[in-house]
């Protein structure tokens, strides 16, 4: 299955420079992770904040939340997920 995932993270403005550097590499690593699992297949940064969009592919929702919950910045963001369903014009 093919989701719409869009995350917005908001990291608490007293966290420590050295931490949030620690999390935001961490976060990097674990997306590259996702992207070669497939899990991830396309992704865009949204201008303005720590703000993204992307194709996640998953065999069902519970698999889907798992990775997304495996994010390291999970506990500071909001995710909306959209399940996506093959459109008439791309059956070929």
């Amino acid at each position: 299955m093919e989701f719409l995932v869009r995350i917005e993270v908001a990291l608490p403005a007293d966290m420590p420079a050295a931490t949030r550097a620690e999390l935001t590499a961490a976060e990097f690593d674990y997306g590259q992770e996702l992207r070669r699992r497939g899990t991830i297949t396309r992704i865009w940064r949204l201008p303005g904040g720590l703000r993204n969009v992307g194709v996640w592919a998953a065999r069902d929702a519970t698999e889907l939340h798992n990775a997304i919950a495996g994010l390291p910045l999970y506990p500071w963001t909001t995710v909306e997920v959209t399940a996506l369903a093959v459109h008439p014009l791309e059956e070929g």
